[in-house]
């Protein structure tokens, strides 16, 4: 049995510290967005031919910002990843677990089936969606000539989306995804690079990419990339970025 471990105090006040200003930055973010909106209804409704109303008041805060928000990480990941696969252009390609944006305009010009433990809520035509494990893929041993994964295996194992609990989740997930790839065969991955290996519980796990190499064999990289921040680049630098690998698995 694992020994129950107790957070200290001194850990719980840290915490509880962090949290409140935390709360008070987006109270205080929060504050000044609403008398934004005021001060630009008052002047709007002051305008001729104006029909703003108090009835329809339809308070989009929070959007009025000097730069275009990008959350870097899906942006570069998916953008590197859609390039490679439509330049490839398989005759078929398997998305595991990716993102469904991702997989919707891919399979707008890449016949492409997605597995998902979740079922899609909406449909489209050019997804083929199957309902399945990341664990447990429901294809054959090396018959598939293109597989991405993108942003999922270092979930695997630490129940956030209902996967069953183990700390061996990614290697797993990593051994069923190599399973399933044809000889000469491409893989796409990415996943959270650091300069120590670490488990966020619940959330996700980071790698070295000494252990990604061991975990990747006996595929080979065909490219790697990097994302830090905004930062998109071609070497890997030390502190915790975004892997995304390109893998082949070698011709038999």
């Amino acid at each position: 049995m694992a020994p129950t471990v107790t957070p200290s105090a001194k850990w719980i006040a840290q915490r509880t510290r962090q949290n409140a200003k935390g709360i008070l930055r987006r109270r205080m973010a929060q504050l000044k967005a609403w008398r934004r909106f005021w001060d630009s209804y008052r002047r709007y409704s002051e305008l001729p031919d104006s029909n703003a109303s108090l009835e329809f008041l339809y308070p989009c805060l929070g959007d009025d910002t000097g730069t275009t928000p990008v959350e870097p990480t899906y942006f570069f990941q998916d953008a590197w990843a859609f390039e490679k696969i439509v330049a490839a252009h398989p005759e078929r390609h398997i998305d595991v677990g990716s993102h469904h944006r991702f997989v919707s305009f891919l399979s707008k010009v890449v016949p492409t089936t997605m597995v998902d433990l979740r079922p899609l809520q909406a449909h489209m035509e050019s997804i083929g969606f199957v309902e399945g494990s990341i664990l447990a893929l429901p294809f054959a041993d090396a018959s598939l000539p293109s597989v991405s994964s993108i942003c999922v295996v270092e979930h695997i194992g630490l129940g956030r989306y209902g996967d069953p609990l183990d700390p061996h989740g990614t290697e797993k997930a990593l051994e069923e995804l190599k399973r399933v790839v044809a000889p000469g065969g491409d893989l796409y991955v990415s996943l959270p690079v650091d300069d120590v290996d670490r488990e966020y519980f619940n959330a996700h796990r980071v790698f070295t990419e000494e252990t990604l190499l061991r975990m990747f064999a006996p595929f080979e990289i065909v490219e790697s990339r990097y994302i830090y921040g905004y930062d998109f680049v071609a070497e890997r630098r030390p502190g915790g970025g975004v892997g995304c690998y390109h893998l082949r698995r070698p011709a038999d």
